[in-house]
Order: C-alpha cells, then structure tokens, then sequence
C-alpha cells in the first residue's frame, strides 16, 4: 500500500488492514480496527508508540496470527474494547509465549473483551490501571474461554 496522506493527518482513524495501522501517526488519539483485519506477517501487535491514543476498538475476528499485545505506557488511554473470536486460530491449547500487558494506562476506565478471544494466551498481565472501573471479559451466558489458559492478575503499584 502507498503513503496515504488521511492516515497520517487524522487524529481519529479507522483502519481496514495492517498496512493502514501501520501507517497511522504516532498521534492519533483513536484507532478503530475494522471487522477481521489480521495478516500472517504480523505477530506482535505494540501500540505503545500511540501516545495520544484515548480509544482502541478492535473488531471481530482481528489479528489471529499476534502472539504478543502490547499496551503500556499509554497515558491518555481511556477506552479498550476487543470484539470477538479475535487473537486467536482455534489452535485450542495452552501456547506458551503468548501474552497480553496492559500497563502503565493511570487514565484508563473501561476494558472490553469479546468471547472467544485470546483462548490460548498463557498471560495476562494488566497493572497501574488505577482508574479503571469496568472490565468485562466474555459472556456469562457463554463459556467464553477467554485468557483460557492464562492466571489473570490486577495490579496496582502501591507508590501511586
């Protein structure tokens, strides 16, 4: 895909394909990941260069082939929200290695995962999240199987 000059300039960006994401400036305050987006080339996804980043909504069936998600040091995040069956290939099993950090968000309120998504991720981290007052991971109605395999911890830094 060429330069696309929308990408860069807007501070709210909806993408369709890693290549948009890619593109996206380092500014933008937020990014909607379109339904199914994923490519086999990308296995981490690292958001922390999005330093203005308030709002993160990832469709569903996104990013099958990330064994690792990153999420820290974002200090204006306030919004995450993942929709289904996404982060995963069905492989159904424990895969050592894959892991998600939620980190160093101090503004962040609301963190959103649809079932099915991240069932064979072995960590879960998410720490000094002070703010955050909603977490909702799966249905009840369901057996979700997210983070299946993974100790979920939530972390405080006690300093704060």
């Amino acid at each position: 895909m060429a330069y696309h000059p929308n990408l860069k300039k807007n501070p709210n960006a909806t993408v369709s394909s890693i290549e948009e994401l890619d593109y996206l400036s380092s500014t933008v305050a937020e990014i909607i990941v379109n339904t199914g987006v994923s490519g086999s080339k990308l296995t981490e996804l690292d958001l922390s260069r999005f330093h203005q980043l308030k709002v993160l909504e990832i469709g569903d069936y996104c990013f099958c082939y990330v064994k690792e998600v990153k999420l820290i040091g974002l200090s204006k995040l306030e919004s995450v929200e993942i929709g289904k069956n996404s982060f995963t290939m069905k492989r159904r099993g424990r895969i050592p290695g894959y892991s998600f950090y939620l980190k160093d968000c101090p503004k962040l309120k609301s963190l959103k995962i649809g079932h099915s998504s991240f069932p064979d991720y072995s960590v879960c981290e998410i720490e000094n999240v002070e703010a955050l007052g909603v977490i909702e991971i799966g249905e009840s109605s369901i057996n979700s199987k997210c983070f299946f395999y993974a100790s979920l911890e939530l972390k405080s830094n006690p300093d704060s």
